[in-house]
């Protein structure tokens, strides 16, 4: 079984995004949903909304960030 970085994506709000992809990109992006829809067993009608949890995924895991983030938030308390 292939150990993918999302988990299954929880049922949320709507979300509207105007975003233009490489079509490259896209396939990768359908082709992600499809072992993710088999991997968890959930259906993912729309590839798209894999988009947030992958940012979401991303960012929370930038080591580089997440040290930048504390910088910033002290120099601003202090």
């Amino acid at each position: 079984m292939t150990k993918l970085k999302l988990g299954p994506i929880a049922d949320d709000k709507p979300v509207k995004v105007a975003v233009e992809l490489p079509a490259a990109l896209a396939r990768d992006l359908a082709a992600y949903a499809s072992l993710l829809a088999r991997e968890s067993g959930q259906p993912i009608a729309d590839p798209m909304k894999l988009i947030v949890p992958m940012l979401e995924r991303f960012i929370a895991t930038d080591r580089g960030f997440a040290k930048a983030r504390r910088t910033v938030t002290s120099n601003r308390q202090g």
